[in-house]
């Protein structure tokens, strides 16, 4: 098991993607603690988790409140000893569809600011406590426009660049400390929630715009939540001890850095 006995924390737990990193964590033997705005879909991921023979704990947290998360990584650190992987997904809504010129600023600052206030307080959380052990792994997801310039994409393409930005810097000034900080980049998973809600809900759109983004690939298809989940699961592990300070692409070929 790559990740036997880490203690690794999610934020956003409820959701797919943030629920299916979750049960592959534990499948490689970490002691999962899930957190969300809402417990019931936190319970369904816990009772996967032990139903499977893992470990996972749920709690409500708002990953904006900083005394909130603050208290709840002081928490688990006093009931297991350390936090070992962090990884934040909560999601983020964004406008998007018009030109940037166009947009109100307020639309395009939520984002960002939802975005980053949370992914602040939560790395921050964790580094000081992982810093105290000398070692430890925070985790970070955006997606192709941080590789590449996509229009009416709003204030979710400028996230991503800040994402992966706040990665690389927050690495070099945790590595000396023995914490690595390690980003992935992925295209939309068709598998996701996300994703089947929105052709649900939008069909006319969302229809022709995924065909555009499987069009974009080398591959000719976009990854599974699986391939997302597998290439966390090898970064958080001592088999990627030597990457930090950088992204790894898993957009099926989208985008090349």
């Amino acid at each position: 098991m790559l990740l036997k006995n880490k203690n690794a924390v999610i934020y956003g737990a409820g959701g797919s993607l943030g629920g299916a990193m979750a049960r592959a964590f534990a499948k490689e033997g970490a002691n999962v603690f899930v957190s969300g705005r809402n417990m019931a879909p936190l319970e369904i991921v816990v009772k996967d988790i032990l139903a499977s023979g893992g470990k996972a704990e749920a709690a409500v947290v708002d990953a904006l409140n900083e005394k909130a998360v603050n208290d709840y990584v002081d928490a688990i650190t006093s009931k297991a000893g350390s936090v070992d992987i962090s990884y934040n997904a909560i999601g983020v809504e964004a406008v998007q569809g018009i030109p940037l010129y166009e947009m109100k600023v307020e639309d395009f600052m939520d984002t960002l600011k939802i975005g980053m206030t949370s992914q602040l307080i939560t790395s921050c959380a964790a580094a000081k406590h992982m810093i105290k052990n000398g070692s430890g792994v925070i985790l970070f997801l955006s997606a192709t426009p941080g590789g590449i310039a996509y229009p009416a994409t709003g204030g979710f393409g400028v996230l991503c660049n800040a994402l992966e930005g706040f990665s690389r810097n927050l690495a070099a000034e945790l590595g000396p400390k023995g914490v690595r900080v390690v980003g992935m980049r992925s295209a939309g998973s068709p598998d996701s929630a996300v994703f089947k809600n929105a052709v649900q809900d939008r069909p006319a759109i969302m229809e022709p715009r995924l065909k555009e983004m499987v069009d974009d690939t080398m591959l000719k298809r976009l990854p599974l939540m699986r391939e997302i989940t597998n290439v966390a699961v090898f970064l958080a592990s001592d088999l990627a001890s030597g990457m930090t300070g950088t992204t790894a692409n898993i957009t099926c070929g989208t985008t090349m850095d």
